[in-house]
């Protein structure tokens, strides 16, 4: 699993946005976010992770 911060991801439409960006991108990937510590779990490619994240909007940092 490759984690990402997301400070940006602030409500649950953000959430929803994310994980509707990785089922289309990557459906394949296991996706868990965690809200309340601004947190994005993927498995799979890391940097094709980051440009999904990246692609629905918001700026993922390695975490």
């Amino acid at each position: 699993m490759q984690d990402f911060i997301v400070n940006d991801m602030s409500c649950g439409h953000c959430v929803a946005t994310i994980q509707k960006a990785f089922a289309q991108a990557m459906p394949e990937a296991r996706v868990d976010i965690d809200l309340s510590r601004h947190l994005v779990s993927v498995n799979g490619d890391a940097a094709r992770a980051a440009d999904v994240i990246r692609e629905a909007g918001y700026t993922p940092e390695t975490a």
